[in-house]
């Protein structure tokens, strides 16, 4: 019965209960979004840098290799030649040297051209059809094949740059492999060997001799030791870089995570206005229902009722004020996935709940509200019920 009455005094004031519930359901939705945004981004970049030591390319932004060529989500910073990146791929104590070379792309997908262990590398294997053995054949990620309407035998024309808006070439691909679904950076590939896109620039350039050059090298070692001396060796001895893709990540990672705190603290913020737009309400509504409160002590209701009515009031609010900044942050996520799906080819929203921190959002936002609502309450329970009855 006093959890019917609560809801029940909630609605009687829509105004009072709906200022409350708007900014609850704000900071809990920023709060919210920011769990979900920085730990899908952290394993999102953790996950597609396991198993590189080093990343090999032209001379640049650090950051911006690493974006390029790990994430294929920036321009590269030039190509380097495959005969100067040979010796150093071959040292012994290379465990595995990856090749990359790009420049082309399809319907906005990047074409790049590389070996078979670079989707080894991220746990994929071929779906349908067979690996490429032949110039101008691909094989195609999850994602893109699908996106595209690629399936094996299927031919395309591919274009210069990766913005899917350049000159066509003349010479088609032939898809003859589709890679089963990972989750990680090659679901959005379209991949092929070295020598076709090699090949397929010589044929741009009618017959034209083209350096064999490629855009940047994957390094696995079997010991530590290359990592910490490796870099200043090639910096001295090449006009090449060697970048540590966790170093740059994890720096990339702590400039996000400052405007991700700062974000955080505004949705403390507005939770904290939410508690004090509770406090409002309930100590207001106390005041016009002192009549009311003291007639219903006369009818029986005890001290403890009183204050417990006023205390569901205020977590009926928070519970529904949480609920609904959830289903905001979803709502939130799904927007964001869509447009970097649409922009970067990356995508991995998760939805479910997340206990350890959404769960602990909980008991602070229910917390909070019960101490928004001990003052009202403390009030209730010392009403006097016949000099308010007498003063009515």
């Amino acid at each position: 019965m006093i959890h019917y009455i609560a809801r029940k005094n909630l609605t009687h004031r829509p105004l009072n209960a709906l200022l409350s519930w708007v900014l609850l359901s704000a900071g809990v939705a920023i709060i919210s979004l920011l769990i979900l945004l920085s730990e899908q981004v952290r394993q999102q970049f953790e996950a597609n840098i396991e198993g590189i030591d080093l990343v090999m390319g032209a001379k640049g932004s650090p950051l911006q290799l690493i974006l390029s060529a790990v994430y294929q989500i920036d321009a590269p910073t030039g190509n380097i030649r495959y005969e100067e990146a040979r010796p150093w791929m071959q040292q012994r104590l290379v465990e595995q040297a990856i090749p990359l070379a790009y420049g082309d792309s399809y319907g906005g997908y990047r074409i790049v051209g590389t070996t078979p262990a670079y989707w080894e590398r991220y746990g994929a294997s071929i779906a349908q059809g067979r690996a490429y053995s032949e110039d101008f054949e691909a094989v195609v990620g999850a994602k893109a094949a699908q996106r595209l309407g690629l399936s094996p035998g299927s031919t395309f024309f591919s274009v210069h740059g990766t913005g899917g808006e350049g000159e066509a070439h003349e010479h088609p691909y032939r898809v003859v492999g589709i890679l089963s679904p990972t989750g990680k950076v090659v679901d959005n590939l379209i991949l092929c060997s070295l020598e076709s896109v090699w090949h397929m620039h010589e044929h741009s350039e009618e017959g034209a001799e083209v350096a064999q050059e490629i855009t940047a090298v994957l390094f696995k070692f079997r010991s530590p030791m290359p990592v910490v001396q490796w870099p200043r060796r090639v910096a001295e001895e090449t006009d090449m870089q060697l970048v540590s893709p966790e170093v740059e990540v994890n720096r990339l990672l702590t400039l996000l995570g400052v405007g991700i705190e700062a974000l955080t603290w505004l949705g403390w913020a507005i939770v904290a206005l939410a508690a004090l737009s509770v406090f409002v309400a309930l100590y207001r509504a106390l005041e016009e229902r002192r009549y009311e409160l003291a007639l219903m002590r006369t009818m029986g209701a005890s001290r403890g009722q009183i204050v417990r009515l006023l205390l569901y009031e205020s977590l009926w609010l928070c519970a529904a004020g949480f609920l609904t900044g959830l289903l905001i942050s979803r709502a939130g996520l799904w927007a964001i996935s869509q447009a970097t799906e649409r922009e970067l080819h990356l995508s991995a929203a998760q939805y479910g709940f997340r206990w350890a921190q959404e769960g602990g959002l909980l008991l602070i936002v229910l917390a909070i509200g019960l101490l928004a609502a001990l003052i009202p309450a403390w009030k209730a329970y010392r009403i006097n019920i016949a000099q308010t009855l007498q003063y009515a």
